[in-house]
């Protein structure tokens, strides 16, 4: 995987990684038995640990399918 995002698409990304983990972590915790919450902060959590791995890498899997983002 090539590069594909500047400085600030990495730091970006990864902030918006950690805040998705975050509140993916919070919404396991908080959520108990309720599963609609507890889907939503697994997919919160995979989410972020995906958007972490792009600010990590430099790597965008939507610039690389070709897409232009702002950032």
């Amino acid at each position: 995987m090539k590069c594909n995002i500047d400085a600030k698409g990495k730091a970006v990304r990864l902030v918006i990684g950690l805040f998705s983990a975050v509140i993916g972590i919070v919404l396991l915790v908080l959520g108990g038995d309720d599963p609609l919450l507890a889907g939503i902060g697994i997919g919160a959590c995979i989410g972020g640990a995906f958007a972490i791995f792009e600010g990590w890498s430099g790597w965008c899997a939507i610039r690389a399918m070709g897409f232009r983002t702002p950032l």
